[in-house]
């Protein structure tokens, strides 16, 4: 099969790849559909020293089971289903508490001997605690938004959901990437009135808009906190989502809380080190978020997906084939696409 490898900041090759083979009775193989490009490809793709070996890419895929394990008893051969960006058994106590992220017997793809979800094909461990089996077949419209579940929608749903959003909240979201509009779309989704997406590129605000943004600040730093609190009467807003990852963003969602506010951090920190001091303590802020439990949410979000409640598939907003994955993390870094969906 082919897959995407990653060699190095910028270096994204098209390989021949072993095909993928059943190795546990507890694996599915599956058929790729449909793919994307996650930001979370660009911090390697911008920083990664050169490998010799290279790095299977990609973590968010739906797909056509293919073969399964003789202990795979929830799919079968011809199943079209999503899988969460990373395996669990959905039966080990991290996973019974919702924690699928730390699965004690989970993974993530393109580590471990497993494959990438940007090939043409993946070997999926744990398959019956992992792959939702989707009530549509291959041509539906509706596989871009069933994508979504693998990762993008259920982040900025964790984000909403560990900030506390609820009826009648005030939101701030910080960035306007697909995580950050997919957060608007949940803190909508769990009945927030006011929302304030903060960015700056104006196609992506727009977007933010139609999914539920009732305000837009495309200032940054002190003036966006200034702007923050020009529209929340001065006080800030109780409910936070940081969906971008840098120190930056965390101060600006710091100065733009109020106290006692929540923030919830879903853009993976690139930093070490972070304003949290007696400032922070002492006006009682709490921070969360982190890693979405994706499989969790995936019974919760996708009966909305299939009624068209949401469409959170709109945040893949240019088309790539296999062969074209290069040219889509490009367009991505270059801020010329918002989230590549890849084609097979």
């Amino acid at each position: 099969m082919r897959a995407a490898v990653m060699y190095g900041a910028g270096d994204i090759r098209i390989e021949h790849r072993p095909d993928p083979v059943i190795q546990q009775p507890t694996d599915a193989v599956v058929r790729t559909v449909l793919s994307c490009v996650c930001g979370s490809d660009l911090w390697p793709y911008a920083s990664m020293p050169p490998a010799g070996t290279g790095r299977l890419m990609g973590h968010e895929f739906l797909g056509v089971v293919e073969e399964t394990g003789p202990e795979v008893t929830g799919v079968r051969a011809g199943d079209l289903v999503v899988a969460p960006f990373t395996y669990c058994d959905s039966t080990c106590d991290y996973c019974a508490r919702g924690l699928t992220f730390s699965c004690r017997n989970g993974g993530r793809y393109g580590t471990g001997g497993v494959d990438g979800g940007q090939g043409e094909a993946v070997r999926v461990p744990q398959a019956d605690g992992t792959l939702v089996r989707l009530p549509v077949d291959a041509g539906s419209a509706l596989l871009p938004s069933l994508l979504t579940l693998s990762d993008v929608m259920g982040t900025g749903h964790h984000g909403a959901v560990t900030a506390g959003v609820g009826p009648g909240d005030t939101v701030l979201v910080i960035g306007d990437g697909a995580v950050g509009l997919c957060a608007v779309l949940a803190a909508g989704r769990l009945g927030a009135e006011r929302i304030v997406l903060m960015g700056r590129h104006t196609d992506r605000t727009d977007l933010g808009r139609a999914f539920g943004a009732t305000d837009v600040i495309a200032e940054r730093g002190e003036e966006g906190v200034a702007r923050v609190r020009d529209l929340t009467g001065g006080d800030g807003v109780g409910k936070v989502i940081e969906a971008v990852g840098t120190r930056a963003a965390l101060e600006t969602a710091i100065a733009a809380a109020d106290d006692g506010g929540t923030i919830s951090r879903l853009g993976i920190p690139q930093y070490e080190e972070g304003p949290v001091g007696p400032s922070t303590v002492l006006r009682n802020i709490t921070l969360t978020g982190g890693a979405s439990p994706a499989r969790s949410y995936i019974p919760e979000l996708l009966p909305d997906v299939l009624d068209g409640t949401i469409d959170p598939g709109r945040v893949l907003d240019g088309t790539f084939t296999l062969d074209q994955v290069p040219d889509a993390y490009r367009a991505m870094a270059d801020r010329r696409v918002l989230k590549a969906l890849i084609t097979f």
